[in-house]
Protein backbone atom coordinates (compact mmCIF):
# COMPACT_ATOMS: atom_id res chain seq x y z
CA UNK A 1 0.00 0.00 0.00
CA UNK A 2 1.17 3.48 -0.98
CA UNK A 3 1.74 6.44 1.28
CA UNK A 4 -1.01 8.22 -0.46
CA UNK A 5 -3.79 5.43 0.01
CA UNK A 6 -2.26 4.94 3.57
CA UNK A 7 -3.43 8.77 3.77
CA UNK A 8 -6.83 8.22 2.23
CA UNK A 9 -7.86 4.64 4.30
CA UNK A 10 -6.95 6.70 7.22
CA UNK A 11 -9.49 9.63 6.24
CA UNK A 12 -12.07 7.01 5.30
CA UNK A 13 -11.81 4.85 8.73
CA UNK A 14 -12.08 8.73 10.29
CA UNK A 15 -14.86 9.56 8.39
CA UNK A 16 -16.75 6.34 9.40
CA UNK A 17 -16.13 7.46 12.91
CA UNK A 18 -17.77 10.96 12.50
CA UNK A 19 -20.62 10.60 10.08
CA UNK A 20 -22.71 8.78 12.61
CA UNK A 21 -21.66 11.36 15.52
CA UNK A 22 -22.67 13.94 13.16
CA UNK A 23 -25.95 12.42 12.23
CA UNK A 24 -26.27 12.44 16.19
CA UNK A 25 -25.83 15.66 16.57
CA UNK A 26 -27.90 17.01 13.71
CA UNK A 27 -31.02 14.95 15.55
CA UNK A 28 -30.08 16.91 19.13
CA UNK A 29 -29.62 20.05 17.15
CA UNK A 30 -33.35 19.39 15.54
CA UNK A 31 -34.74 18.50 18.73
CA UNK A 32 -33.33 21.58 20.55
CA UNK A 33 -34.15 23.97 18.01
CA UNK A 34 -37.84 22.77 17.84
CA UNK A 35 -38.64 23.17 21.99
CA UNK A 36 -38.28 26.35 23.87
CA UNK A 37 -35.63 28.88 23.88
CA UNK A 38 -33.71 27.66 27.04
CA UNK A 39 -34.24 30.47 29.48
CA UNK A 40 -32.04 30.63 32.89
CA UNK A 41 -34.17 30.57 36.41
CA UNK A 42 -31.68 33.80 37.21
CA UNK A 43 -30.41 36.52 35.35
CA UNK A 44 -27.09 38.11 36.79
CA UNK A 45 -25.67 41.51 36.21
CA UNK A 46 -23.74 40.67 33.22
CA UNK A 47 -26.56 39.34 31.83
CA UNK A 48 -28.82 42.30 32.72
CA UNK A 49 -26.35 44.59 30.72
CA UNK A 50 -26.40 42.25 28.11
CA UNK A 51 -29.79 41.22 27.45
CA UNK A 52 -31.56 44.28 28.46
CA UNK A 53 -28.59 47.01 27.79
CA UNK A 54 -28.30 48.34 31.10
CA UNK A 55 -25.52 49.95 32.92
CA UNK A 56 -23.86 49.12 36.38
CA UNK A 57 -25.43 52.89 37.87
CA UNK A 58 -29.20 51.71 36.63
CA UNK A 59 -29.02 48.05 37.64
CA UNK A 60 -27.95 49.76 41.14
CA UNK A 61 -30.96 52.58 40.91
CA UNK A 62 -33.43 49.78 39.91
CA UNK A 63 -32.57 47.71 42.99
CA UNK A 64 -32.51 50.35 44.76
CA UNK A 65 -36.19 51.62 44.28
CA UNK A 66 -37.29 48.37 43.99
CA UNK A 67 -38.05 48.21 40.23
CA UNK A 68 -35.71 45.26 39.91
CA UNK A 69 -36.40 42.49 42.13
CA UNK A 70 -33.33 40.68 43.46
CA UNK A 71 -31.80 37.95 45.78
CA UNK A 72 -28.29 37.82 47.09
CA UNK A 73 -26.14 35.04 47.22
CA UNK A 74 -23.00 36.15 49.20
CA UNK A 75 -21.79 39.02 46.26
CA UNK A 76 -23.62 37.78 44.09
CA UNK A 77 -26.99 39.49 42.65
CA UNK A 78 -29.71 37.23 41.53
CA UNK A 79 -32.83 38.17 39.34
CA UNK A 80 -35.69 36.26 39.11
CA UNK A 81 -36.30 36.01 35.71
CA UNK A 82 -40.42 35.30 36.00
CA UNK A 83 -39.84 38.12 38.16
CA UNK A 84 -38.25 40.61 35.44
CA UNK A 85 -40.71 38.94 32.71
CA UNK A 86 -43.46 40.45 34.76
CA UNK A 87 -41.84 43.42 36.02
CA UNK A 88 -41.41 44.50 32.08
CA UNK A 89 -44.95 43.21 31.38
CA UNK A 90 -46.52 45.73 33.93
CA UNK A 91 -44.64 48.50 32.61
CA UNK A 92 -45.93 47.65 29.05
CA UNK A 93 -42.55 46.11 27.42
Amino acid sequence: MTKKEKRQAFIMEIKNIIDPLMLKLEVIDSKISKGKTLKPAYYRNEDLKKIFGLSNNTIIKYRQTGVLPYTKLGDIFLYDSVKIEETLRENGN
